[in-house]
């Protein structure tokens, strides 16, 4: 039987190793970024993506990726709050497994399929539909990107709140409180921080998708104020650079996009493990 002296050493050695492997790929994408940060005509930090002109500005690219990131949270979060709710009324149990099992088959079905898909239905739809653009533009990355995140919204907040609902549907029953007033009144307002927790699950599950925003977004480097136009994100951009470019600033200016987006990955976990730790702490207090 192993000792906790060394099963603690073992962890520590495994948290030591992951901690140098994050400093190293900073590290990495860094070195390789800074030609870009330092040497080229206009900031990497701007609106200029020239690069024949020497300007390799990505601020557009971070603004697409936040504007598909938000508009698909907040798309997906009222309807995984729905999704969660419904299938903790007792009464509709058998359909709740169904749903749940849809939701799983969901998570496993691969991006270039709903792109696919998309390519086919949805952009014709909102180019003959709205007359405006081409149809590949940022709702329809968006509303995509809505069925890729919403299992991983769906599956987390499931987690927490089916033995929550479970914990106290017996006391609720016995007072009075019927089903709907259980979910709506009971569960729900103690699982804000699980909600916290999906919503910035889903969020970086959004900003961190190629495919989709690449066959969808229409790729175009630009701020726009219509969800009709196109754009293009960091994921997106980083995937058409490595695919043209080789060696140039403009293939180095794909390491700034990725050290945005470990950055913006490396925030999003720091803040649901503080979350997480938070409850834990919470409902150990509650115990105690």
């Amino acid at each position: 039987m192993t000792s906790p002296i060394t099963t603690e050493r073992v962890l520590l050695a495994l948290v030591a190793t992951v901690f140098v492997l994050m400093m190293l790929l900073f590290g990495f994408l860094f070195w390789f970024a800074l030609p870009v940060f330092f040497h080229a005509e206009t900031p990497v930090l701007s609106l200029n993506w020239q690069p024949e002109q020497g300007q390799y500005g990505i601020l557009s690219m971070i603004a697409g990726s936040g504007l598909i990131g938000l508009m698909a949270l907040t798309l997906a979060f009222p309807v995984a709050v729905g999704i969660t709710g419904f299938c903790l009324f007792g009464r509709y149990q058998n359909i709740a497994l169904w749903i749940r099992r849809m939701i799983r088959l969901m998570a496993g079905i691969p991006t270039v399929v709903y792109g696919l898909a998309a390519v086919f239905l949805l952009v014709p739809l909102l180019r003959e539909t709205f007359r405006s653009g081409s149809g590949f533009c940022l709702l329809a990355a968006a509303v995509m990107v809505v069925l890729l995140i919403l299992p991983v919204m769906v599956m987390m907040l499931d987690t927490y709140c089916r033995p929550l609902a479970n914990q106290i549907r017996l006391t609720s029953a016995s007072m009075g409180f019927t089903d709907t007033q259980t979910v709506l009144y009971l569960v729900l307002p103690n699982a804000t921080k699980a909600m916290a927790t999906a919503a910035l699950l889903g969020f970086s599950r959004a900003i961190g998708d190629t495919l989709l925003p690449l066959m969808l977004a229409g790729n175009a480097p630009q701020l726009t104020d219509s969800v009709f136009d196109s754009v293009r994100t960091l994921t997106a951009h980083i995937g058409l650079v490595l695919a043209t470019e080789n060696g140039s600033a403009a293939y180095n200016s794909l390491f700034a996009a990725g050290l945005l987006l470990l950055a913006m990955s490396v925030t999003v976990t720091l803040l649901i493990r503080k979350m997480e730790h938070a409850q834990f702490n919470a409902c150990r207090g509650d115990a105690e």
